[in-house]
């Protein structure tokens, strides 16, 4: 009778022993298949960022400043958040480094906006190409608070475009938004709350739709 658990004692060691080994290859196996669903996830981004690219390829090239300006009007340093097609939120522009978020020291002079950016292309929106400036909370998937965001409307290559912009005191947007707006002038471009309401509220089912499209491709395609 003493000789059942002595004789249980080794097999019960080798059964410990097999299953620390199961445990490590599952775990190697999750983080094997972890790699590999966010190496797709970012293939698919770059994928993406490509087509967007090549669709806004008949955009011309970021305007660059005049070698003088004069004095600064307002400046502020912050965060560029991206820019979209005007009124249109979820519709990023990529092309010319346009989707970079990045670090930006904006510059207001009566010649025109001056973007600076880190580790970005900057670029100058002449006056006479200012379409106006508007409080915001969203834009190019980036959301804020209320009048959280600092949005410029300007024209490039025949395209409207709204900049989004963060200060690091966001009490200053809103002297931004009249100066922007007063040298505009009659070039001014409003979008209404209730616009604004039924733009984001379009792309986002057009979004819901195309998720549900692929959704359905991809069961279609497990069948």
């Amino acid at each position: 009778m003493l000789l059942t658990p002595l004789a249980a004692g080794p097999a019960q060691a080798a059964a410990k022993h097999s299953a620390k080994v199961t445990d490590w290859a599952d775990r190697i196996g999750w983080i094997v298949g972890l790699v590999l669903f966010v190496t797709l996830v970012y293939w698919l981004m770059r994928q993406g960022w490509q087509w967007r690219r090549t669709l806004q390829g008949g955009l011309p090239g970021l305007p660059q400043g005049p070698e003088e300006t004069g004095p600064a009007l307002l400046e502020f340093h912050g965060r560029y958040h991206g820019s979209t097609t005007a009124g249109h939120w979820l519709d990023r522009i990529v092309a010319h480094g346009l989707g970079v978020r990045s670090k930006v020291r904006l510059v207001l002079t009566e010649e025109g906006l001056d973007v600076d950016r880190t580790g970005a292309p900057g670029f100058f929106v002449p006056t006479a190409a200012l379409r106006g400036g508007r409080l915001d909370k969203a834009i190019a998937g980036k959301v804020l608070t209320e009048g959280g965001l600092l949005v410029v409307t300007w024209e490039h290559g025949g395209t409207l475009i709204d900049s989004g912009f963060r200060s690091e005191h966001a009490a200053d947007h809103p002297a931004w938004v009249e100066r922007v707006n007063a040298l505009s002038g009659d070039r001014a471009v409003t979008f209404t709350d209730t616009e604004q309401s039924d733009t984001r509220r379009s792309d986002t089912e057009q979004t819901d739709t195309e998720q549900s499209d692929t959704e359905q491709h991809d069961k279609e395609g497990a069948r």
